[in-house]
């Protein structure tokens, strides 16, 4: 089963870490890592707050401009993130003039059948 998630956070250039509330059962923080004359790299770890394990973890990020508009955009496969765990990301985003903040979000991911797990 394949189910998508829409997390959306925004991030300026010069800010350092980024974190937003939770959306759904995941939760993304990140830093722009490293920049140069042909992309950016920002460097995160994506939460699975649910109590089953999730595969195929997909991140989207994009270079956003001031007014929100996505100039450019790249999906990096995560992996497998256990229940109320987290896995580490890196994604890479090709450099744009006039880009002033990124949107990452969970892309695509599937449910896993791990350790079922009572709140």
């Amino acid at each position: 089963m394949r189910a998508a998630a829409a997390l959306a956070w925004l991030a300026v250039l010069a800010a350092g870490a980024a974190q937003a509330s939770a959306q759904g059962n995941f939760r993304i923080t990140y830093n722009v890592d490293r920049t140069g004359p042909t992309h950016v790299q920002l460097i995160g770890e994506v939460f699975n707050d649910a109590s089953i394990d999730v595969l195929d973890v997909y991140v989207s990020a994009e270079a956003l401009d001031a007014s929100g508009k996505r100039l450019a955009q790249g999906i990096t496969w995560v992996g497998p993130i256990r229940a109320r765990s987290n896995a580490s990301f890196a994604a890479r985003v090709p450099a744009v003039r006039g880009t002033t903040g990124f949107k990452v979000t969970v892309n695509s991911f599937q449910y896993g059948l791990g350790r079922g797990e009572s709140p």
